[in-house]
């Protein structure tokens, strides 16, 4: 059974170290509002729904050690810069500050479980209807990890995959390893065996060969922002994988809950794309494989055009294109970043 990967004790939040994993399972506890930042920072935690729980969190610690909350919004705002649901996460809880009455940090901590078992309740019902989208003996590719780690818990992508088990289907999952930091080989592999999945590691390159040699199902992938018009912002090597999958007629689908959603953004490319440093690319495991000298370019994300995209899968149904029109329906005419309905 998989460890809770964000927990709330008295003493603070708890996380598991996602760093560590799969060869340690540690957990972190964060105290006050600028640890939960770093972690966030650092990648203790990630994936967008999980970010956007632990910056929730992080608001009401921030109102129980009374500092002001649009000071710890806004150091919050400034961790990770493509994940919308962190943005999303941070005006709810804003909202709720100022228009609430009695303890702010009591009325904080109650609105950050609630975005989190809402979550973990919008995963459910975003598997459930991803999972229709799969045979009864599926082999499917996913990249990164979309699964309870990046959530709050059970996943978006994975919890597709979960889903369909839970509907009686068998589902081999081949992981892309997830070059620079390994999130598919580190973190998706280790949460399928912990689950019980039959999942073999790929490297980022070996998708083609294998849509080339062997029946793939479908691809399904998470996603850290989507635009108005369904370009998908998600880990960098989610496009590369994108052209490989129609270049085979492989459906590719993409899993998110609507407050990755971004209806003020028209498309794909006013989605801000963070740059890490080009150390983790000149290492691997620890170990050097680049000298200091030699110039990086490292995108934490890329986006895939919404032409390469399937359908989306949300907690509230699976979306065809055109997916402007059918976003649009379901924010009331488009307009509003975020939230859409539960995640």
């Amino acid at each position: 059974m998989l460890p809770e990967p964000i927990l709330w004790t008295e003493e603070g939040l708890s996380l598991l170290d996602q760093r560590k994993l799969p060869f340690a399972v540690e957990r972190i506890l964060c105290g006050d509002v600028e640890s939960i930042a770093e972690a966030i920072e650092k990648m203790v935690v990630r994936g967008a729904p999980a970010i956007g729980v632990a910056a929730a969190y992080g608001m009401a610690l921030a109102a129980r050690e009374g500092v002001s909350c649009y000071a710890a919004s806004k150091r919050l705002a400034a961790t990770r810069p493509t994940a919308v649901n962190l943005f999303w996460a941070l005006r709810q809880m804003e909202k709720v500050f100022t228009e609430g009455e009695g303890d702010p940090f009591l009325r904080l901590l109650a609105e950050a479980r609630r975005i989190h078992d809402e979550d973990i309740a919008c995963n459910r019902s975003l598997g459930r209807h991803g999972q229709s989208l799969l045979p009864g003996d599926a082999t499917v590719i996913t990249h990164c990890n979309a699964g309870a780690l990046a959530t709050g818990g059970y996943g978006t992508a994975l919890g597709v995959f979960r889903a369909a088990r839970e509907a009686g289907k068998r589902v081999t999952v081949f992981a892309d390893e997830t070059r620079p930091r390994l999130q598919g080989a580190r973190l998706t592999a280790w949460e399928l065996v912990e689950d019980g999945f039959d999942v073999t590691v790929i490297t980022d390159g070996m998708s083609g060969a294998l849509m080339q040699t062997r029946p793939v199902h479908a691809v399904i992938v998470g996603a850290d922002r989507i635009a108005a018009n369904g370009d998908t912002a998600n880990k960098i090597g989610t496009y590369n994988l994108a052209v490989v999958a129609a270049r085979h007629h492989v459906p590719f689908y993409v899993a998110a809950p609507l407050s990755t959603v971004d209806m003020s953004l028209p498309d794909g490319k006013a989605i801000p794309i963070e740059e890490r440093d080009g150390d983790e690319v000149r290492a691997v495991a620890g170990a050097d494989v680049l000298p200091p000298s030699i110039a990086v370019w490292n995108p934490a994300f890329d986006v895939t055009p919404a032409e390469l995209v399937t359908a989306i899968v949300t907690e509230r149904g699976v979306l065809r294109p055109p997916y402007g029109p059918a976003l649009a329906s379901l924010f009331g005419g488009g307009g509003v970043a975020g939230k859409g309905a539960s995640s």
